[in-house]
């Protein structure tokens, strides 16, 4: 393991935002606040917008310094790939909003579409090296999916990149919980001895860490869509080499938990005119019901740790 990968990333990182934040302040690459969010949030349109530009770049370009022979393995690859792909297509959404001024960004068919299309390069190269057997915690012998793998990697790496940009919505909220899920799976990718994944795990932990200085209450910067769904796609990447697709329901379990809210909310107005819940993104009722921002973001990080411990009592790291 690379010691000094964590420090270089958070340092070189943590030096570039400033110069970074004040150009999206000149460009004017300021978040257009969606008309469902809630009236506190409206102040948020001010904040410059595609910080996830410098932790999708800066970890690549460490790597790429620091492990150059990892670009030609396959296994390293997709994860490469991964994550620069979902970063270009968030990047692509973000754009499109900056111009436009709303957040409407890219035709949602057009996004998911582009998610697919690189679900299923990431699958075909995968499935060159791999298999397609799952591991389930406390079953002995893994399972064979076979053809419905494919449809289990769809899933993970659509539903996990967009249940992260849902998260984003709170000063440090998708920032932090995703620092802590990263965690979880670094410590098991320590455990199976996996280690150009692991120090690029750290890369991803530096800068993302940096990021935070500048994106907890007030936020100076927010990650955007090139943040979100390049986080998002990361951890579905390494839930799949490290064959634990089921723990990274353990491990994302507060982007589970905020998809599910959406789903129901949604499921239950169509079709019995009604809310369950009083707002979602879920992390919005908190706000509601007279939590502070601070107070709700604190409550996430603390589910996030809590998911990550039944993760790794799962996984049989602890």
């Amino acid at each position: 393991m690379n010691i000094i990968a964590l420090p270089l990333a958070f340092v070189v990182t943590f030096l570039l935002y400033p110069a970074f934040i004040a150009q999206m302040d000149r460009l004017n690459t300021h978040q257009s606040v969606s008309e469902y969010s809630l009236e506190a949030f409206k102040t948020k349109k001010k904040t410059p917008t595609m910080g996830g530009i410098l932790f999708v770049l800066i970890p690549l370009i460490l790597a790429l310094i620091l492990q150059p022979k990892t670009f030609t393995s396959l296994s390293m690859g997709v994860v490469y790939l991964t994550y620069l792909g979902y970063g270009l297509i968030g990047f692509w959404d973000d754009y499109k909003i900056v111009v436009e001024k709303n957040n409407a960004g890219l035709k949602a068919s057009h996004k998911f579409l582009a998610q697919l299309v690189l679900a299923v390069v990431v699958y075909l190269i995968y499935s060159s090296f791999a298999n397609n057997l799952i591991s389930i915690p406390f079953i002995a012998n893994p399972i064979d999916f076979g053809w419905f793998y494919i449809l289990l990697v769809l899933i993970m790496f659509t539903g996990t990149s967009n249940a992260v940009n849902l998260t984003d919505g709170m000063d440090g909220l998708a920032g932090g919980t995703m620092v802590i899920a990263l965690l979880g799976f670094f410590a098991l990718t320590m455990r199976v001895n996996f280690l150009p994944l692991a120090n690029f795990i750290l890369l991803v932990l530096g800068s993302l860490a940096a990021y935070l200085t500048y994106n907890l209450h007030p936020a100076k910067i927010i990650m955007g869509d090139t943040g979100s769904l390049a986080l998002g796609g990361l951890l579905a990447v390494i839930a799949m080499v490290l064959k634990a697709e089921i723990l990274l329901i353990v491990f994302g379990g507060v982007f589970v938990y905020e998809t599910l809210c959406v789903m129901i909310q949604i499921g239950s107005v169509k079709l019995f005119k009604r809310r369950v819940f009083k707002y979602t993104p879920i992390h919005y009722s908190f706000t509601l019901s007279g939590w502070k921002e601070t107070q709700v973001v604190a409550f996430f990080w603390v589910l996030g740790l809590l998911c990550a411990l039944v993760g790794l009592i799962l996984s049989g790291v602890l």
